[in-house]
């Protein structure tokens, strides 16, 4: 294998598990309404870190972005819009669903439709096909949706075993029909991240030529796309304020301590969150000409962590040894599509 390709799965399979851990701390949030803590969540993760790490890594970024074209700039930033309604959607899939079965639904359309659909507008999925590299390619997608059917018929299975009272231990809201009615959002406007990551290549190769190190190029990208996911996640996020009164939530807790705790994990989250695409970012540069494989890399390894952590949160206690064996051929099962799929873009 091309060193430079393991490398760079190494560090998206990080990036992976900053994404598959993000949500964890939502669970020590207290007396907040979700709406309140994915506000700022969202602020941390969609523009104040953005905004420090374009500060560390590409601090000539403001003015990289006013070379770009304007239509790349508002194509990206609506992208990211798109995304936001997405990610609005996952936050209410873990809601009701939990960690494992709710990453293992609303991550594998995104794993399906943003690595194929990118490459095959900007015409590189017809290269690629044409290379000895296509077929690895398709069949590690294949693999990997496998991997997804069984990660989600070992939580549906969990779920039709384990009573509601139990279920609700570890998942205070569980609601399998919401559940998996916001994962099928997630999964189409999810993707429009993996979009805007490839439309986002003009800001990427402009800071690249004006001196950046190609393993943080993709920062000012992230500032943009970001920027738009945010916008359509603050609109929501005010409307649910009012309608549920819970904008009192950012300045009422049952004391000064909790209140400042309900900061700092959703703070974390969001930190979680955002590192996951830093790593990303480093991955994707040593990828080759084929950089959409790093979606797919990123999406089946998250998949993989989340469940682990769904393990660890005691979402899967109660279950018959049958159901974890299944779990854990489909965790085996992504970690192999993920090297296929990485692979494939060397050959």
């Amino acid at each position: 294998m091309n060193l430079n390709i393991l490398f760079g799965i190494l560090l998206i399979a990080t990036g992976a598990f900053s994404s598959g851990s993000f949500a964890v701390p939502f669970g020590k949030i207290k007396d907040w309404e979700w709406e309140s803590y994915w506000m700022v969540f969202s602020l941390g993760a969609y523009i104040l870190l953005p905004l420090l790490a374009c500060y560390i890594f590409t601090p000539n970024f403001a003015s990289i972005i006013r070379l770009v074209p304007q239509n790349v700039i508002i194509w990206v930033f609506l992208l990211g819009a798109v995304y936001g309604v997405g990610n609005l959607s996952f936050g209410l899939a873990l809601r009701y669903l939990g960690l494992s079965l709710g990453y293992a639904l609303s991550l594998g359309l995104m794993l399906a439709i943003g690595t194929l659909i990118p490459p095959a507008i900007d015409g590189r999925l017809a290269l690629m096909m044409s290379s000895s590299g296509g077929n690895l390619f398709i069949v590690g997608i294949a693999v990997a949706v496998l991997g997804v059917i069984l990660s989600a018929w070992s939580g549906i299975t969990k779920d039709k075993m384990i009573s509601t009272e139990k279920k609700q231990e570890s998942v205070s809201e569980f609601n399998l029909r919401k559940g998996i009615m916001a994962s099928l959002l997630v999964g189409v406007a999810g993707s429009a991240m993996a979009l805007g990551f490839e439309q986002g290549q003009p800001v990427s190769l402009l800071a690249e030529a004006n001196g950046v190190n190609p393993l943080f190029s993709m920062i000012p990208v992230y500032l943009v796309l970001l920027a738009g996911t945010f916008m359509s996640t603050f609109v929501w996020c005010i409307f649910l304020g009012i309608k549920n009164r819970s904008y009192r939530n950012y300045i009422k807790s049952k004391n000064t301590k909790t209140l400042l705790l309900n900061y700092s994990y959703g703070l974390l989250a969001g930190l979680l969150w955002f590192s996951q695409y830093i790593f990303y970012g480093m991955g994707k540069s040593k990828m080759g000409s084929f950089t959409f494989t790093s979606w797919g890399i990123l999406m089946a390894l998250t998949i993989g962590f989340a469940t682990i952590w769904g393990l660890i949160r005691g979402e899967w206690k109660g279950v018959s040894a049958r159901v974890y064996m299944i779990m854990i051929v489909s965790l085996l099962i992504l970690i192999a599509a993920s090297f296929m799929i990485g692979i494939s873009g060397s050959n």
